[in-house]
């Protein structure tokens, strides 16, 4: 068996598409594990382009099964648009499988998403308002729609009057909206179900099939640590569980059928939204990082909030996923400063803390420690080996390792597919 999970150690945006698309080459089956249309992964290929939303990364090869595991929640209309946009750009999405057992998101989560948004206030989450958080309230509370649903008329029009009862009340009671048509919905999602039949299988057992003959299958979540649901910085998290323990219930196999664990980091840091961010940089090196690297979301167009590596929250995601290496990308973009800040602990009252804090109100509030390192100021965008790089790059690289306390094995000098050095293999 060869299962390989790749998890984002940071806020999510780290490049884990790239690298996804990288080990896609020599991977049999990519298992999208959880999270919705509210993330996105961008490749590059040549001169083309490709903002995969929901649809894995595996698609663009012909030999790789791209698979959507019961952990996601899926909008079949976002679906079948993305599958639609890739077969007009000569990518056929017929191989992709879909888990019977994933939520479906409904036009009454999207409303939900946006008027409670607007209800919070200065208190607002800053969520993609793509419905994914009350599709999986829902699912939690065991009167949610699930993709098989939508292929049987009659349990799917059960289902939804049931729903409707109480989202109908909530819109128009509580937040003064109109009621959304359980007619339309019926008609509209029973024809997503029949165009999409074809797709949906039981993708647990086709995976662990595909890892019972050996084959190399690779677990791609969304977002990433820091928005975990559980170990995230709570309530400013995803509503899922990105880490590596959570590929195992959003795809539906046992721990030990994963054997490594790749773990995802710009060479900076960056965060979409609201939420506490200690490494956050002054506006000005903010700015910089934003233009070099191209900081805008894939889903949402945002800009977004740029700082330092954090190198006490690397630790505490090398934890958590219990890492096996570390592959840093965005390398390139500290080439535009003399000098490259490292968070190393917090400060808080006082006292200093090198993990990561026991309260909220401490990570809220504390102060970053920072340690400088020199910078290179030259264009690394050439370099395919680590004698390539300048020596101040490869420290850079080198104190990532010892801060974190896991290998690297490759460092993004690009967005190409081809713009990687291989740092060192990790056995």
């Amino acid at each position: 068996m060869s299962g390989t999970a790749l998890v984002g150690i940071q806020w999510g945006d780290e490049g884990k598409g790239k690298v996804t698309d990288l080990l896609a080459e020599h991977t049999h089956c990519v298992v999208r594990y959880q999270g919705g249309n509210n993330a996105g992964h961008t490749i590059v290929v040549g001169d083309e382009k490709y903002a995969l939303h929901l649809v894995p990364t595996g698609i663009l090869y012909e030999h790789c099964t791209p698979v959507i595991g019961p952990g996601v929640v899926i909008d079949p209309g976002v679906l079948l648009d993305e599958m639609t946009a890739l077969t007009q750009r000569g990518i056929d999405p017929s191989s992709l499988k879909i888990s019977g057992n994933a939520h479906v998101i409904m036009p009454y989560h999207l409303e939900l998403d946006k008027v409670t948004e607007r209800f919070l206030g200065r208190n607002r989450l800053g969520t993609t308002k793509r419905g994914i958080g009350p599709a999986y309230a829902d699912k939690a509370a065991r009167i949610g729609i699930r993709m098989q649903d939508l292929l049987e008329e009659k349990i799917f029009s059960t289902k939804l009057k049931v729903a409707l009862k109480e989202k109908n009340l909530v819109l128009t009671r509580v937040f003064g909206r109109l009621p959304v048509d359980e007619t339309e919905i019926r008609e509209q999602y029973i024809e997503y179900g029949e165009r999409l039949r074809s797709h949906i299988t039981d993708t647990a057992l086709l995976v662990q099939r595909a890892l019972d003959k050996g084959e190399n299958v690779l677990f791609e979540g969304a977002q990433a640590t820091m928005l975990d649901l559980d170990h995230g910085t709570y309530p400013f998290v995803t509503s899922s569980n990105p880490i590596a323990g959570g590929a195992c219930a959003g795809a539906g196999v046992g721990p030990r059928d994963i054997e490594r664990i790749i773990g995802i980091t710009k060479s900076y840091c960056t965060r979409v939204g609201s939420g506490p961010f200690p490494s956050e940089a002054d506006p000005a090196d903010a700015e910089v990082l934003v233009e070099a690297g191209g900081e805008y979301g894939t889903t949402t167009g945002r800009k977004r909030r740029c700082g330092w590596f954090d190198a006490v929250a690397g630790r505490y995601a090398a934890r958590l996923n219990t890492l096996t290496e570390l592959v840093v990308t965005k390398l390139d973009v500290l080439s535009s400063f003399e000098s490259i800040k490292v968070c190393t602990a917090y400060r808080y009252e006082g006292e200093r803390y090198e993990e990561f804090p026991p309260h909220q109100t401490i990570f809220n509030k504390c102060t970053p420690v920072y340690e400088e390192f020199p910078g290179w100021g030259g264009d690394i965008t050439g370099a395919r080996s680590l004698d390539d790089l300048p020596k101040e790059a490869r420290s850079y690289l080198e104190a990532v390792e010892e801060l974190v306390g896991s290998p690297v094995s490759w460092a993004s000098v690009g967005p190409e597919r081809d713009e990687i050095v291989h740092v060192r293999d990790v056995s």
